[in-house]
């Protein structure tokens, strides 16, 4: 019976360091080398993963300071994510197993223009980390029309596997519209807001995948929001 478990125990061993070495170091390993042959064909609206493939898409803006952002997100019921460290994932990890509350949950960082968001925001939809609304910012000093940041606004609807990787992490909500509408609609409703404009973002996409490779579609707006005192 020993022996028995004693062999149990190291096919599980085996199996869990098969797949930690697979998704962890062997495939992000692959498809950095794919992207990176195809890294000129991605279009100036979508963020990168730090691995190299297409991100989520940029689909919201802010004209206002770091201050302003910071109140405004504040007073919509948007929490500030911590950075990603040992503990705060070991944190999000005992959110999501044991439905315990975290709002101020990490995410994974992403690129835009060679580099990390700015800041992130994040809010609950439910009691653990598993499922959220969040945005990454990115400070823009140089893009034009007054615009400070680019955001990218998506919907984790729950945790599973990484498509391209096996890796676990969150998987978005297909529809990110929905998730940059509400956004908006909670910053309007702060009484922040002066002024919401539209811009061409990536343009129409009904089959586009982020970096886990979770399906999204998109009109391929982005909604520019200008904040009181601007």
């Amino acid at each position: 019976m020993r022996r028995i478990l004693a062999h149990g125990l190291l096919a599980v061993v085996l199996a869990l360091t098969t797949y930690g070495l697979a998704a962890y170091l062997v495939l992000p390993r692959i498809w950095t080398r794919y992207d990176e042959r195809s890294a000129g064909l991605l279009r100036p609206m979508v963020t990168v993963t730090l691995q190299g493939r297409p991100g989520d898409p940029i689909n919201i803006g802010i004209v206002g300071d770091r201050a302003a952002l910071d109140r405004a997100m504040a007073a919509a019921g948007w929490h500030l994510a911590d950075p990603v460290t040992v503990v705060s994932s070991l944190r999000i990890a005992a959110s999501v197993l044991f439905d315990r509350p975290y709002p101020q949950a990490p995410v994974s960082p992403l690129l835009y223009d060679g580099h990390v968001e700015t800041v992130a925001f994040e809010k609950p939809d439910g009691r653990s980390a598993d499922r959220r609304q969040h945005v990454r910012f990115w400070a823009q000093p140089t893009f034009g029309d007054g615009v400070s940041f680019l955001g990218s606004v998506t919907f984790d609807a729950g945790v599973g596997f990484s498509h391209y990787t096996g890796a676990v992490t969150h998987m978005i909500a297909p529809d990110v519209d929905a998730a940059r509408n509400g956004l908006v609609a909670d910053l309007d409703a702060t009484g922040m807001v002066t002024a919401v404009r539209t811009v061409t973002g990536i343009g129409p996409e009904q089959d586009g995948r982020n970096g886990e490779g979770s399906p999204y579609r998109t009109d391929g707006d982005a909604r520019i929001l200008v904040l009181d005192g601007s």
